[in-house]
């Protein structure tokens, strides 16, 4: 397959979707590296195209359904990576659909002969759309004859179609090795208005993450002679935690790769601060990644809190990325230092 097909094939399929965004989560949160910090922007130190989706609840009347589209580069004279990110979610009760289209940028500063670190942020033009005719009311229905009437000032003066637009700010940074990666990420430093109503302030709350990792080498690697190929054979153990006001999750798991077969598993879950468990999902992965550069990833949440004895339907995940070398690669250098980050 030919590297024009694929990037076209890619763009249709991610691009097309984005007319649905607003703090969505991702179980494999490294294929959308961007999303999950600026500051892995051009990480891969070639160029990079990839897409993400996912689909929560379906089983449920009113799911979530969430896109992702991305572009990154790095430029070896300046030690930069410049990045492009589409996002995109919708939830089917009230129409409610958050779209963004972000810049980000990232600076990689050498610290020694294996050791790096890595500053990044990102402006993004968020928009946010609902339609409320679907919403039903108390003081619509009718106990007595059991009909369900029109909306009347239940809205108070806000519109059946709304729209509200706003600016959103992102920082990252982020340590890595040839064996560790440790970084930390905060998402909407200004905390913008997000009400549809003119007098009222919804302040969208600051999110704070953590994320890092360790990969260990296994046995069994090998390099081909002629083509100077890795066979990579390794194992990943690592954690993202999130924390955005009220709320607070930790992602914790490990990764087998076995080139070119990557599966995983993972955990989702955290005590609150009221003590009671918070045990949202287990999550299964299995991905490919192929010599030409295209990693495919899907991914299962089995729901592990009481939501899933109603039969929430968990969530599917499916992510697409292709990485190759822009340009002459005799014009540059070619020792790439890509972060042992997860590859989902």
């Amino acid at each position: 397959m030919s590297r024009r097909l694929i990037i076209s094939i890619m763009l249709i399929l991610g691009f097309a979707k984005l007319g649905k965004a607003q703090d969505v989560q991702y179980s494999q949160f490294y294929a959308a590296p961007i999303y999950l910090n600026p500051a892995l922007t051009g990480a891969s130190e070639l160029t990079r195209i990839g897409i993400n989706y996912r689909n929560q609840w379906p089983g449920l009347d009113q799911n979530f359904n969430s896109y992702s589209a991305y572009i990154d580069h790095y430029i070896f004279d300046y030690n930069s990576g410049i990045g492009l990110i589409f996002n995109g979610s919708q939830e089917s009760m009230a129409n409610l659909a958050t779209n963004e289209i972000g810049l980000s940028y990232a600076y990689r500063l050498r610290l020694g002969e294996d050791s790096y670190f890595r500053l990044g942020a990102q402006a993004s033009y968020m928009q946010r759309d609902a339609f409320f005719s679907d919403l039903v009311f108390g003081t619509q229905i009718d106990i007595v004859n059991g009909t369900i009437g029109a909306i009347t000032d239940e809205l108070n003066g806000v519109p059946i179609d709304s729209r509200y637009s706003f600016m959103d700010y992102s920082f990252g940074a982020m340590y890595y090795s040839e064996k560790i990666w440790l970084g930390a990420a905060a998402h909407h430093i200004t905390e913008p208005n997000i009400s549809f109503v003119d007098d009222q302030i919804s302040k969208l709350p600051m999110k704070l993450s953590v994320q890092g990792g360790i990969k260990f080498d296994l046995a069994g690697g090998s390099r081909n002679y002629f083509t100077h190929m890795y066979s990579e054979r390794s194992i990943s153990f690592a954690f993202n935690y999130k924390q955005q006001d009220p709320f607070n999750q930790l992602d914790i798991g490990t990764q087998v790769y076995l080139e070119p077969l990557v599966v995983g598993l993972w955990y989702r879950g955290l005590p609150t601060k009221n003590g009671l468990p918070n045990n949202e999902a287990v999550i299964g992965l299995v991905g490919v990644s192929l010599e030409s550069g295209l990693d495919i990833g899907y991914s299962y949440d089995v729901t592990a809190s009481k939501l899933g004895l109603r039969n929430s339907g968990g969530a599917h995940e499916i992510s697409l990325r292709y990485t190759f070398l822009w340009g002459d690669p005799k014009s540059r250098n070619q020792r790439s230092r890509t972060i042992p980050c997860f590859r989902y």
